[in-house]
Formats: C-alpha cells, structure tokens, sequence
C-alpha cells in the first residue's frame, strides 16, 4: 500500500500534483478539510463533535481528526493507497496518525515536501487569487504570513519522517510535469 503525505508550503503546487498523483497511483485523496465538512454535513457524532469546536473558532482535537480519518480508511479499504493533504501538521499529529494507522496494519510509505523559492511562492499564490475567489490569496501580507507560519511550525513534522527515514524534498520549481516526474521518481526509487 502506497501512502503519501504530501507536505510544502502555500502556493508550492500540492493541490495539482496531488491530483496527477491520485490519477496516476490509483489513490485515496484524504483531506482533512473535506473531511471536516462532510462529517459535519452528514450529521455523524464526530462531525457534530467536530462542529462544536469550529463553531467557537478552536482548532478540532487531533483525536477527533484521528477518529475521521480512521473511518475514512474503513470506508476505502480496497484502495492502493492513500495521499494525506493539510494532516499532520504537527508532530504529536504524525504521532497520533502513525499509532492509527499501525493499529491497522498500515504505515506512512513516505512524506514528499515541494520546495519552490520564496518570491515564487508569492507569485503564484497571487496569482491564483486573481484567477479564484480565495481571498487568503489576493493579499501580499496574509500570503507572506502563511508562508512563515508554514515555516514555524508546520516543517518540524518533516523532522519526524526523516528520523524514520521516509522524508525527501523534492523541487517544487519548473513545470507542473517536470516536477510531477521528479514525484514519480521519488515514489519508484522509494
């Protein structure tokens, strides 16, 4: 079972190269944003635990993003694999994940981390506001604040998946099939 967290920065091409990767590999895209909002959608007891917290602007505990993410697994268990996107972003949330995923005979295969130059960041995350209704997009200061909060605090789980010697950088710049190769690259040599 082939299971990516695929890690970088705002504005370094995720979204896309998760898409080609999924059609690709035969993967399950988990999100833990759609996620969220499904569960709360669909009414389900950790969705509306979920909601309580969101509702108040808290951040949801990782066990009830665990706990989503576990049924998630359940749900697509004859998959090849997964690509985990906005999870984990902490390490007790890679943790949490791995002792899941354990429990279940799984493990992470591998973390790919996109790295694109600062002002290319910038370029396209404005450039992308201009052609989408994202307004975390369209503003210089809220982009530049993304970026540096990614770096704080988001880029210590790469820490994590290096100790176990799952992590590679891959390099986020060029065209979006320059670096879908250097991916599947990655993924074969791995």
């Amino acid at each position: 079972m082939l299971n990516i967290v695929l890690f970088g920065p705002p504005g370094a091409g995720k979204g896309t190269q998760s898409e080609k990767l999924i059609e690709k590999y035969n993967l399950q895209h988990l999100s833990t944003g759609d996620i969220l909002r499904k569960a709360i959608q669909n009414q389900t007891p950790l969705g509306l635990e979920a909601k309580q917290f969101i509702d108040k602007g808290e951040l949801v505990p990782d066990e009830t993003v665990i706990g989503l993410i576990a049924k998630e697994l359940d749900i697509h268990k004859n998959v090849k694999g997964f690509i985990f996107d906005g999870f984990p972003r902490t390490t007790v949330q890679a943790q949490k994940l791995d002792e899941m995923l354990n429990s279940k005979g799984i493990s992470i295969t591998l973390m790919m981390a996109l790295e694109v130059d600062h002002k290319e960041l910038v370029k396209r995350l404005l450039n992308r506001g201009l052609l989408s209704a994202r307004t975390d997009d369209q503003n210089e200061t809220v982009i530049e604040n993304r970026i540096k909060v990614y770096n704080e605090y988001t880029q210590i789980v790469a820490e994590y998946y290096k100790a176990q010697n799952k992590f590679k950088t891959i390099d986020g710049m060029g065209s979006i099939d320059e670096i879908f190769e250097r991916l599947c690259k990655t993924i074969k040599e791995f």
